[in-house]
């Protein structure tokens, strides 16, 4: 490998490291309750969101009712997809007119979304209208992600609480956790991107000329904000076919260095908030065989 190469792993993984802290500090005051620096923006819309679906945010849930509640919002998740799907030639936002997706792709498409899977048997830039791409697929990036970091929040807290018989409350973990830690990186990352090259657009396509002379239809559309939450959600799926080799999702070295550091920060974050929640922060790293600290001490 060229040092180049070398300097670029560096590089990304100091980012990941440098950003990953801070990071791991908000996802344990989310997983604690607490406030957060965006809490005197986002309280309001917490209390209104928890209003508007009658939870009551201080009452915890057991494993089974937090099991529960995440299959029939995984369900529910399911069901809107499928349908938006299969009605988006009938919906708004389809600048290029297609049509509905076929029943088994839609069917495959909506299980894999809503698990976190985000399987792509389909070329999103002629199957999907910007509506279902926006409503559907870039939704369920936030909401699948968020489903598996609330997840591993009940699992810490059965390690915490060894005695309790409450685990937290899904509704409340899966809230705060999408406003607190991924639509504000999301929105700070869909903005980098854009200042990169990545379009972001209701327009459905461009039509342009080869140096060949040749006329070709390029795609366009919403894509910087699909792709922030595609990648720091670690999630697959996105706008074009070709994903992140796609120019348009990826557009020069310096997106491709960010885009790689953005699906590392999250996971790296979260083992770090590990030992942040149960109040041991050496849970969260690995440290060195007690027999190469001892010859280092010796050295």
């Amino acid at each position: 490998m060229t040092f180049a190469g070398w300097a670029e792993i560096a590089l990304t993984l100091a980012l990941v490291v440098a950003l990953a802290i801070p990071v791991s500090a908000l996802i344990a005051q989310v997983y604690r309750g607490q406030s957060t620096f965006l809490s005197p923006v986002l309280a309001p819309v917490e209390k209104m969101f928890f209003r508007l679906a009658g939870v009551d945010p201080r009452k915890e849930q057991t494993w089974l009712g937090y099991t529960l509640a995440m299959l029939v919002f995984s369900l529910a998740g399911f069901a809107s997809l499928y349908a938006l799907q299969r009605l988006q030639n009938h919906l708004p936002l389809n600048p290029r007119g297609f049509d509905a997706v076929p029943p088994d792709l839609a069917f495959n498409t909506s299980a894999s979304f809503i698990t976190n899977t985000n399987w792509q048997n389909y070329s999103g830039e002629t199957t999907m209208s910007h509506l279902t791409q926006m409503l559907g697929l870039t939704v369920h990036n936030f909401l699948s992600a968020a489903t598996g970091l609330a997840m591993a929040f009940a699992l810490v807290r059965g390690f915490v609480r060894s005695s309790a018989e409450t685990v937290g409350n899904f509704w409340v973990d899966m809230t705060r956790i999408t406003l607190h830690v991924l639509l504000p990186l999301s929105i700070v990352f869909a903005f980098v991107l854009l200042a990169l090259g990545v379009p972001q657009t209701l327009q459905g396509a461009v039509d342009a000329t080869t140096l060949e002379g040749a006329k070709q239809v390029i795609s366009i559309g919403p894509v910087a904000s699909q792709e922030a939450i595609k990648e720091l959600g670690t999630n697959g799926g996105g706008f074009f076919n070709a994903n992140s080799s796609h120019p348009f999702e990826n557009p020069n070295a310096i997106s491709n260095l960010l885009e790689i550091w953005s699906l590392l920060l999250i996971p790296v974050a979260s083992v770090l908030a590990f030992g942040r929640a149960v109040g041991d922060p050496r849970q969260g790293r690995a440290d060195p065989p007690r027999r190469w600290r001892s010859s280092s001490s010796l050295a």
